[in-house]
């Protein structure tokens, strides 16, 4: 089996999510052992940030890892945990709200789209919407 980052790269549609891990430092921590959970945004999911937002990122390395770290979670975190919970920590150091109803689960606003793609160092769900950390966002 194979750890976040390549899971993330054999998948193919999380190629902005790895170029992000990378340019924010964060590929060592995503393939550390133990056990961690990825939000991941999909390619679609960062397209839909406004125009420029991505570049900028990209060029604010500090602000990068915040919102990079923001989509990971400590252990393992699989869907039936998700349906039970109503937040995690991030890396980042701040919580993601987390929201189940009717058999659908949200992050924040973002929709879990699919779940538990098992990795030998955690779990990844994908999800369709970039997740902004207060600070960053603004709020």
């Amino acid at each position: 089996m194979a750890d976040l980052v390549e899971t993330a790269i054999n998948a193919g549609n999380f190629n902005t999510l790895v170029k992000a891990a990378q340019a924010a430092n964060l590929i060592e921590t995503l393939k550390s052992p133990g056990s961690l959970t990825l939000f991941a945004p999909t390619d679609e999911a960062f397209a839909k940030l406004p125009e420029g937002t991505l570049d900028s990122l990209l060029q604010d390395i500090p602000k990068l890892q915040k919102i990079v770290a923001y989509h990971v979670a400590s252990g393992d975190v699989r869907s039936d945990d998700l349906v039970q919970i109503n937040e995690a920590q991030t890396l980042e150091g701040s919580i993601v709200a987390i929201e189940s109803a009717d058999g659908k689960i949200k992050v924040n606003n973002a929709n879990v789209i699919k779940t538990d793609i098992l990795t030998d160092n955690g779990v990844i769900h994908i999800i369709d919407e970039v997740l902004m950390p207060a600070m960053v966002a603004g709020k």
